[in-house]
């Protein structure tokens, strides 16, 4: 294990082991940690896949909650947190697998999906996955986890995390 200054850490996490998850714009943020990562260079940490579910992916058009939190950004598709695509250092992504989740009748659902495409294309060298959950909408599984397909998509996410 560890021998940082977190005792708990170093007992219990495993760093050669790490995840990361994030559902819509968090799904951004840990598109954007792993590239981060991957860019600069994590001593002792290694990132083994991330989980992009319903992300929060901008278009064309200027997203104006974006533009207001962060307001040196134009809050659209040139801001490599909106467009990954628009991000030179994409193919540093620090991770071997990505899975992308998206939802039928969610809104951003294309978006997600052209993500997934951007990915497959790209200079990375991992594996992307796309999973989608037919007629559904943006993080319906949060809002009801026993539903009839709740329970598939977090067994694919399980799935992806368990397999070796």
């Amino acid at each position: 294990m560890g021998l940082g200054p977190e005792p708990w850490l170093n007992e219990y996490a495993d760093l050669g082991r790490v995840f990361l998850v994030g559902e819509s714009a968090g799904a951004n943020i840990a598109h954007y940690v792993a590239v981060q990562a991957g860019t600069i260079g994590l001593r002792g940490l290694k990132i083994n896949g991330v989980l992009i579910v319903h992300p929060f992916f901008g278009g064309k058009e200027v997203d104006k909650m974006y533009k207001y939190l962060c307001p040196s950004s134009s809050g659209c598709d040139d801001d490599p947190k909106l467009n990954p695509g628009a991000d030179p250092n994409l193919k540093n992504m620090a991770c071997d697998r990505v899975l992308v989740c998206v939802a039928g009748k969610d809104w951003l659902r294309n978006r997600g999906e052209a993500y997934y495409e951007t990915l497959a294309k790209s200079e990375w060298v991992g594996k992307v996955e796309f999973y989608e959950s037919s007629d559904e909408d943006h993080c319906f599984h949060l809002f009801n986890l026993n539903s009839e397909k709740a329970v598939p998509l977090m067994k694919t996410m399980v799935d992806f995390i368990t397999q070796e």
